[in-house]
């Protein structure tokens, strides 16, 4: 929505809203303009926010019912959850509503600043937000429950048809659930269903896993597994996987409450919401990267659907991280120039395995000068998509077919596949974002990001790692199919890729 414009004063926006946005009428006939989503959760997680919306309000559906079966009803009520400052001054049109702040927010809604169509609204009854009764945590409570909605209901023909059904040329669907307790059992079973009625559609799972730190030995174990089982299941469906995680480390210019979900997601949501952009560009404004084109990017070798995302935040007016100064002098062998460049340099495996200032996945190391260099050395990268936004300077022009020549000599030369987009677009600081960014991005508006996705042999290390602890610890019956099923995963980023035992140091 912060790519919205609404005079005829503003630049026109490069992105195309109607990727993710979708127009209609609502009960009065006035347009509407809400976003193209399906939201589950369970009973109590929506919080303040009400199914009908500003948009669609009903009044009260169930008055009449009384009159219709000629009885007198008597309705009993839970309370309802009250509306955060924020949502109660958004409905109520104020220009400058109270910031959110970590006392005010508890539910996701609380930070929401769009209206959601009823279609997109769906309650889970079954289970209850924070239950100690009835908790939803075991991978199979997920699964059980999706099978006994769909048996019931369809799932897919009640709730994706529709909104499949409106799209042109629809590119793909991106799926966000937590891969660390029963919504990753839930997930699963939806994407195998997903796939079976859309076999050739992208299918993006970004899978969330919480800071197992804070938890019960207990309760650690159980989300390992949980994710063990996720990872096994959703990723030989899904066309990518997408760990995300809050980096065990974070540079000097975030501040975070890990206790703090909202602080959290915010700080997610710059790579994740960066490394998608792309596939919201609108054609001729710069290069476009559909999901498919991403996909078919990062898993060059046709078996590698796990990538991981990085990210760092930086000067509008310097250029991508990591580069050897600002964008417009940093050199892209793939760009025209009438200077004789080579368009493969001796160092792009060095440039290639470059950390960004976090990475979002699970398991990365200690960021201590020296890990970093022995991580960047033992860890081999066989793909990278990169996403830059925001910085001050001109689009640079792809030549298509030099890009496509450079392309075949670094796949001839046995070096990683390379991508890069850019979007003068930055990321917007909404004033529902966390003030998780010190100087000088702090109270500022925008932000310039410069995010990867990539697929690399550590994500063989950790695959390795959660099948130790499936084979030491998960039920025989259900032990040799996972650590089977992880094992070949593991195996398919360390093909034709040795690292000569230059493992990083674990502590």
């Amino acid at each position: 929505e912060s790519y919205f414009s609404y005079d005829d004063t503003s630049a026109p926006s490069t992105i195309d809203h109607d990727i993710h946005f979708r127009s209609g009428q609502g009960p009065n006939g006035d347009d509407t303009y809400t976003p193209r989503t399906l939201i589950y959760d369970l009973k109590g997680g929506f919080g303040g926010l009400r199914k009908w919306g500003g948009l669609y309000d009903q009044g009260d559906a169930d008055g009449d019912m009384g009159n219709l079966w000629n009885v007198n009803l008597v309705r009993q009520e839970e309370p309802q959850i009250r509306q955060s400052e924020y949502q109660k001054a958004l409905d109520e049109g104020h220009e400058q509503p109270p910031k959110p702040n970590k006392q005010s927010v508890r539910y996701w809604s609380d930070f929401a600043r769009v209206f959601y169509h009823p279609r997109s609204i769906i309650q889970l009854n079954d289970y209850e937000l924070g239950s100690t009764i009835l908790p939803f945590e075991k991978w199979t409570n997920g699964e059980e429950l999706f099978e006994k909605l769909d048996k019931d209901h369809d799932l897919l023909d009640r709730d994706v048809r529709p909104w499949a059904e409106e799209c042109d040329q629809m590119q793909g669907i991106q799926i966000f659930a937590s891969a660390d307790d029963a919504w990753g059992g839930f997930a699963a079973k939806y994407v195998e269903s997903l796939r079976d009625e859309y076999g050739k559609t992208s299918l993006w799972f970004w899978g969330l896993e919480e800071d197992g730190d804070r938890l019960q030995r207990a309760k650690q174990f159980q989300r390992t597994v949980n994710t063990a089982q996720s990872l096994q299941a959703i990723s030989t469906l899904a066309s990518m996987y997408i760990p995300l995680a809050v980096p065990s480390f974070l540079p000097s210019y975030v501040r975070l409450d890990r206790a703090s979900q909202w602080q959290a997601m915010g700080l997610l949501s710059m790579g994740l919401e960066s490394m998608t952009l792309p596939s919201r560009q609108k054609p001729g404004n710069a290069k476009r990267g559909l999901l498919g084109d991403l996909e078919a990017a990062l898993n060059a070798n046709g078996n590698q659907k796990i990538a991981e995302l990085q990210c760092s935040v930086v000067d509008q007016s310097s250029g991508p991280a990591n580069s050897n100064g600002p964008w417009t002098e940093a050199r892209d062998n793939r760009m025209r120039s009438s200077d004789p460049q080579p368009l493969v340099y001796e160092d792009e495996v060095e440039k290639a395995n470059r950390k960004l200032d976090m990475s979002f996945s699970s398991g990365e190391p200690s960021q201590t000068a020296l890990s970093i260099r022995q991580w960047e050395k033992a860890n081999h990268v066989f793909a990278k998509v990169e996403s830059v936004r925001g910085l001050l300077q001109t689009t640079q022009i792809v030549d298509e077919e030099e890009e496509a020549v450079s392309r075949k000599r670094r796949r001839l030369a046995s070096l990683p596949s390379m991508e890069r987009y850019y979007n003068p677009s930055p990321y917007s600081l909404l004033d529902s974002f966390p003030d998780i960014l010190v100087e000088p991005w702090e109270g500022g508006e925008k932000a310039a990001i410069h995010g990867s996705l990539s697929t690399t042999s550590q994500i063989s290390k950790r695959t390795k790692g959660l099948q130790n602890i499936v084979s030491r610890m998960v039920d025989v019956a259900d032990r040799e199919g996972l650590a089977n099923g992880l094992g070949e995963i593991a195996e398919a980023y360390q093909e034709g890729w040795d690292s000569s035992g230059s493992d990083v140091d674990s502590d």
